[in-house]
């Protein structure tokens, strides 16, 4: 049916009025979809493949001082949130992320990423104290995050387990943190 519309449209056999609907239609149908948030689904939160070993990330401390990853890598599992502070899904992530903290912070290293994009490390301290969000934070200046781990969004959240392995990268507000925790476990 679409090919037979197509094809009349494309050979001119299809009335005026027609060809309008069909543009209308098709000109909605392009709105709704340009409009609509795509979801970033695991596979595509970062550009670096499940399995494979994190690299390491030069980063700040929120007091400025030069700063590494590394010292988590593959010592104990390990869960990193890149976030800021006007990020909403990330403040619906927060509480998520705290939970986990709580019960499984003898376990895992909870590390927080947050991006320099509209946030000085100043705001990020008092968003911090303000939220009760008790979680080691680093700063990235330089959008490193993006250019080592490929990340597409602010919310995503990347585990990984004791041998440096990823076991699970997924962005948005939604994210079973707890699920993710124990693919590391």
């Amino acid at each position: 049916m679409i090919a037979r519309v197509l094809r009349s449209f494309v050979t001119g056999s299809a009335s005026m009025a027609r060809r309008s609907r069909v543009l209308v239609a098709a000109a909605v149908m392009g709105v709704v979809a340009a409009g609509a948030p795509a979801p970033v689904h695991a596979q595509h939160a970062i550009d670096l493949p499940l399995g494979a070993t994190l690299p390491d990330l030069k980063v700040e401390t929120l007091d400025g001082k030069p700063a590494s990853l590394a010292p988590y890598i593959g010592k104990t599992p390990l869960l990193i949130e890149v976030w800021a502070t006007w990020c909403e899904n990330c403040k619906a992530l927060e509480p998520r992320i705290i939970a986990a903290k709580k019960k499984y912070g003898g376990q895992v290293k909870f590390v927080g990423l947050a991006v320099s994009f509209n946030q000085s490390p100043q705001r990020v301290k008092l968003h911090m104290e303000k939220h009760g969000f008790d979680v080691e934070t680093f700063y990235d200046r330089k959008g490193e995050a993006d250019a080592v781990y490929g990340v597409k969004a602010t919310s995503t959240v990347i585990v990984v387990n004791k041998a440096g392995k990823i076991v699970y990268a997924g962005a948005g507000g939604d994210q079973d943190i707890e699920g993710a925790i124990r693919k590391a476990l």
